[in-house]
C-alpha cells in the first residue's frame, strides 16, 4: 500500500455522488466559463439547477438576464458601487409580481456564495481571487468544479488541507483531459503526464520575432475563444505552466514526470502515459463545454454536452516539442512549484500585472517573462519549513505586484530609450 497522499483529483474517488438534479453555484456567471456553464444548465434542466451567481461586477445587465432565465435565488457582485444599477436591471428582467433575488455585494460576496447550500460550486472566476471562494466552498463540504486554476497554484498547501479524497473536479480542459484518462488506470501505472499546448498565436517564432507583436496579434488565439488575460497567458504560454503545477497539485505526479507538448488543433487536451507503454488521450474539438459538464457532472456524463468530431472528413493531428528558448514560462513555473510556499503566488500575481501593462500598451510582450522571471529571482526561496497562510500569500502577492509595476515603468522606459 502506497503511502503517498490522496490525489486531490481523483476519478475513481468520488467525493459525493449524488444522483439526480445537482443544486449549482456559478462564480464568475458572466465570463467565459461562467456564460458556457449557465449554456449547459439551461439545456440540461433535470440534471442541474443553478441556485445563485456571482459576478465582478462590470456586466450587470447580462448578470440581471442569467438570474432572471435561471431564476436564481441569489446574485452577488464585487463591487458594491453597482448595486443601484443592478437593480434596475434586475427590475427590467423580472416582472412587477415576482420576487427578485437577493444581492450580496463587496469584495467577500463571492466567499458567502461559495458557502451556500448547494451540490456543486464552479469556480470559474479568473485570477487569485478566486483563493478565498475555493477555500470557503471545500470547508463548507462542496464539490467544487475548479476552473479558477489560480487559488490552486498560489495556495496549494491550503487547498489540500481542505480538500476531501475526490471533492474537486478539474474544469480545466487539460485537466479534465488528464482526470479522464486517469480513469483508466491505476495510479501506480501512470508513468507520465502529457499536457498539450496549442502554442498560441506566436507558435514558431524566435524569441526575436516577439519583440514586436502587439496586443492585436497576441489576442488572436488561432483555436481559442477566451478572456483577455488568459488570452495573453497563452500567447506567452504561462497558461501552461500554470497547469504544469496545477497537475501536479490535482494528481500528485512529481513535475519531472509532467511534460508539455505542442499541439496546434487543440484537439487532444492532454494524454496519460502508463507503466506499460501505452498512452491514452482524450480528444474532442476545442469546446469548453466538454470540461464544464465533467466538472458538473461526473461520474454520469452529459449527452451532447459539446460537439464531437466528424470522421467521414479528413484532419491532421500534429506534434512539436515546446521552444523553451522562445517561451521560458514553463521551466519558470516548473522552478516556482518544486519551491513552493509563496514562490507560486510572486509568480502569478507579477504576471498578472505585467499582462495588464502589456494589455495596457505599457509593456512590450517579452518584456512580460523578462519582468516576472526578475521578481521571482528578486523574493528568492521562501522558507518552506513554515505552514502557509492566507495572510503569507496576500503579503507575497501584493510585494509582487508592487515589486512588478515598478520593474515593468522601468522596462517600458527602457523599451522607449
Amino acid at each position: 500500500m502506497s503511502d503517498r497522499p490522496a490525489p486531490l483529483a481523483d476519478p475513481h474517488l468520488l467525493f459525493d455522488p449524488a444522483a439526480g438534479r445537482r443544486d449549482i453555484v456559478i462564480l464568475g456567471s458572466t465570463g467565459s466559463i461562467g456564460t458556457q456553464a449557465i449554456d449547459l444548465a439551461l439545456r440540461n434542466p433535470d440534471r442541474f439547477r443553478v441556485t445563485a451567481l456571482s459576478a465582478a461586477g462590470g456586466r450587470v445587465g447580462l448578470l440581471a438576464e442569467q438570474a432572471r432565465q435561471l431564476r436564481v435565488n441569489t446574485v452577488a457582485v464585487a463591487r458594491e458601487d453597482v448595486v443601484p444599477a443592478l437593480k434596475e436591471a434586475l427590475n427590467a428582467q423580472y416582472g412587477a409580481s415576482e420576487p427578485l433575488p437577493e444581492i450580496l455585494a463587496g469584495p467577500d460576496a463571492a466567499t458567502e456564495l461559495a458557502a451556500s447550500e448547494c451540490h456543486t460550486v464552479l469556480n470559474g472566476i479568473t485570477g487569485s481571487i478566486g483563493l478565498a471562494p475555493t477555500l470557503a466552498a471545500l470547508r463548507a463540504g462542496r464539490t467544487l468544479a475548479l476552473a479558477n486554476k489560480e487559488s490552486l497554484i498560489v495556495g496549494g498547501p491550503l487547498v489540500k488541507a481542505l480538500a476531501k479524497p475526490g471533492q474537486i473536479i478539474p474544469v480545466d480542459s487539460e485537466h479534465a483531459a488528464l482526470f479522464q484518462a486517469l480513469a483508466a488506470g491505476t495510479r501506480a501505472d501512470v508513468r507520465k503526464l502529457v499536457v498539450t499546448a496549442s502554442g498560441g498565436p506566436f507558435r514558431g517564432r524566435t524569441r526575436a520575432e516577439l519583440a514586436h507583436v502587439t496586443v492585436k496579434d497576441a489576442l488572436a488565439h488561432p483555436t481559442w475563444a477566451m478572456g483577455p488575460v488568459i488570452t495573453i497567458n497563452s500567447a506567452t504560454l504561462v497558461n501552461k505552466g500554470l497547469e504544469v503545477i496545477e497537475a501536479h497539485l490535482l494528481y500528485d505526479i512529481p513535475f519531472d514526470r509532467i511534460e508539455v507538448v505542442v499541439h496546434p488543433q487543440s484537439y487532444v487536451h492532454s494524454m496519460v502515459e502508463f507503466s506499460d507503454g501505452s498512452t491514452l488521450a482524450q480528444a474532442t474539438p476545442p469546446d469548453m463545454r466538454g470540461p464544464i459538464a465533467i466538472g458538473l457532472g461526473w461520474p454520469e456524463r452529459v449527452p451532447d454536452a459539446a460537439s464531437a468530431f466528424d470522421w467521414t472528413k479528413a484532419s491532421t493531428w500534429e506534434f512539436f516539442p515546446l521552444d523553451t528558448e522562445a517561451f521560458p514560462s514553463v521551466g519558470l513555473a516548473r522552478h516556482v512549484g518544486t519551491v513552493g510556499s509563496t514562490a507560486p503566488a510572486v509568480f502569478n500575481a507579477a504576471n498578472e500585472e505585467c499582462v495588464e501593462a502589456f494589455l495596457a500598451g505599457r509593456l512590450p510582450f517579452t518584456a512580460i517573462m523578462d519582468t516576472v522571471s526578475a521578481v521571482v529571482d528578486e523574493h528568492g526561496t521562501p522558507d518552506a519549513g513554515t505552514s502557509l497562510t492566507v495572510a503569507d500569500v496576500l503579503e507575497a502577492e501584493t510585494w509582487a505586484r508592487a515589486r512588478a509595476q515598478e520593474m515593468a515603468a522601468q522596462a517600458a522606459v527602457e523599451a522607449r530609450a
